[in-house]
């Protein structure tokens, strides 16, 4: 049985040959959309920037079916863990969602305290009830959320956060993390683990 490890070590290997490739276009600046980024730090899994975003004001639908507004949601005040995927991915989301599976179980009890969220960017596709038989695949606590919507407003998300690919097939591990609203973003690119998510939620909320 191929277990988390194996995989992340597979895929951090991967990463860490493609990670100049990766980093070059996300992290490049955007004047015109306000997005301003310090130096990466470079990992043997992932890269780390600090960066400011402007998020768009969207609607999207959680896995329960309820409308939520955007950035509203995840302003309320708890640090945020933020990712993108789709249900069908067979690479890189599985990882992503098992990392963020593995990370809720390490923070016990205080998981209550973080907003995890993954949404869609294979809206057409992912239904709130695929976003719902995924999350129970999972295990997600009531504090991870899962997002679908419209076409218009997955790419606007992610074009906001500066990780739209053009499509899914072209979709690379990214991960967010931020303290609290108005605080700078912490952009994770490549395969972190479990783990090393924990340690970053650490540092990001000892800083705070």
């Amino acid at each position: 049985m191929i277990t988390i490890r194996t995989l992340l070590q597979l895929a951090a290997a991967a990463a860490a040959a493609a990670l100049a490739l990766i980093a070059a276009p996300a992290f490049a600046a955007d004047d015109h959309q306000h997005h301003h980024h310090h130096q990466a730090e470079a990992t043997p899994g992932y890269a780390r920037q600090v960066a400011q975003y402007r998020l768009p004001p969207i609607t999207l639908v959680r896995s329960d079916g309820a409308s939520a507004s955007f950035p509203q949601e995840i302003d309320d005040g708890r640090p945020v863990v933020l990712n993108f995927i789709y249900t069908s991915c067979t690479a890189i989301c599985p990882i992503l969602s098992q990392s963020f599976a593995e990370f809720q179980r390490k923070l016990g009890a205080e998981r209550e305290q973080v907003r995890m969220v993954s949404v869609s960017i294979d809206p057409e596709q992912d239904t709130p009830r695929r976003l719902a038989e995924y999350a129970r695949r999972f295990d997600a606590g009531t504090q991870w959320s899962f997002y679908t919507g419209t076409v218009a407003a997955s790419a606007s998300l992610q074009k906001a956060f500066q990780s739209y690919f053009g499509d899914k097939m072209h979709h690379r591990p990214v991960t967010f993390m931020r303290a609290a609203p108005g605080e700078p973003w912490v952009r994770l690119d490549g395969f972190a683990s479990p783990d090393e998510l924990l340690a970053e939620y650490r540092r990001l909320a000892h800083r705070h």
